[in-house]
Order: C-alpha cells, then structure tokens, then sequence
C-alpha cells in the first residue's frame, strides 16, 4: 500500500515540475544604437520581477520571463526605451537613440557601451541644442556648409561621399524617424520641427543596403522623439 501511495505521489511531483518547466520562458535580444553598433553593458530589466540582466560584449542578453511582460532598456547617454513582450515573442531586437549633444557621445564611449569608438565619431551630430534650427527657412541651407565633406547640391541632392557615378546617383540615403524617404522631403521639412541630423560616412552605412554606400542622413524630428 505504502509503495502505491509513494508512486502516486511520485506522479505527482513529475507533472508538477514537468508543467513547472513547460510554462518556463526565455527571451533573448540585441541591444545596438545607429542599428548597427552594439552596445555593451545596457541595462535590461524585467518590469515585473525588476530584475537586471546586462548585455553582453556582443550587445547580447538573455531573460526568463512568465506570461506578457514588458523590457525596461537603458544606458547611460540614450534615451531609455520600453519593450512589450506578448506571448509569442522568443527574440528582440532594440535599437537605442543615442541622445543629443556631446556628452552623450562622450558618456557612451567613456562608460564602455560602445567598443568601437572610432566607428561612432564617425557619425557627424549636430542637434537643435547646438544650433538654432529655426533661424533657417529650410533644410538645405540649414545643412550648407555644416559638415565637413558634405555638399548640398543644386538639384537638392545631399552629397556625403563625393560624386561616384556619372550615370547613377551618388545622393545619400535619407532616413527620417527610423524610416527610408525620398530625397526630395528634404525641400518639405521644416527646420524649427527637426531635434538632430547625423550624417554616416563610414561602412556601418552599408547596413541600409547598395544606397547606403553613398552615406546616410538621418534626421530626427521633434515629433519622432515624442512617439
């Protein structure tokens, strides 16, 4: 009798711990800024337990989580973002801004997010902070004469590394809050609206494809931030 009760129990204790480790689940993500430079020692927490997980020297992080739950990603000189985790999400990939102005530049490199300093100084920043965007009419002669190597051209086209081509465009790619545009918004944007532009010259810009090659101008908008 003993042996069947202690069977049973057995039973038991097995189908617990068997569902205990089904409901069991584990995300993984990158965390990286300028969608290609990882970023190294982020701080990852779980909203709902608040435990701390950082990433690794690949950008990398790994959490358990239980049902719906929701990622809490900073470092030091981002802007710190939320992720919400439904139930079917296994991966995660968050792409960091790197906030306005210098210091944020400095706080990245010198606090060890960033490995590759030599790739982010790379990236030309300029930001409402540092200008007055308003006092400009428009883009183009916002832009004119700001960045060392970059040339505005009459037809409008934004030229980062020199004229490649005389049958293809040599223009850079334009990326305006995270999405690809045609050059010719350049013409519609309003300066006073615009938070930073950065300009890639270096191969991280290849990540956005062939039109990558000629450069990247990103531009941020105040609007972009608030969402």
């Amino acid at each position: 009798m003993k042996t069947r009760i202690s069977l049973v129990f057995l039973a038991l204790f097995c189908l617990v711990t068997m569902n205990s480790i089904a409901q069991e689940r584990f995300v993984q993500g990158i965390v990286t800024t300028f969608d290609s430079i990882t970023i190294v020692g982020a701080e990852v927490m779980l909203k709902s337990s608040k435990e701390i997980v950082k990433t690794d020297s690949l950008g990398q992080f790994k959490v358990k989580v239980n049902g719906e739950d929701k990622l809490k990603i900073s470092a030091k000189g981002f802007i710190t973002q939320n992720v919400k985790l439904e139930e079917q999400i296994k991966l995660v990939a968050v792409n960091l801004k790197l906030k306005a102005g210098e210091k944020a530049r400095e706080y990245a490199i010198g606090y060890g997010y960033v490995k590759d300093g030599e790739r982010l100084n790379a990236l030309a920043q300029m930001t409402s902070d540092d200008v007055d965007f308003a006092q400009y009419t428009n883009m183009y002669d916002l832009m004119r004469g700001r960045f060392a190597g970059v040339q505005v051209q009459s037809n409008g086209d934004i030229i980062i590394r020199g004229v490649n081509s005389i049958n293809l465009s040599s223009a850079a790619l334009i990326i305006v809050d995270g999405v690809q545009v045609d050059g010719s918004i350049m013409g519609t944007l309003v300066p006073s609206q615009v938070r930073s532009i950065n300009i890639i010259k270096d191969g991280s810009a290849a990540i956005y494809g062939a039109r990558g090659a000629n450069g990247v101008v990103v531009i941020e908008t105040k609007k972009g931030l608030d969402d």
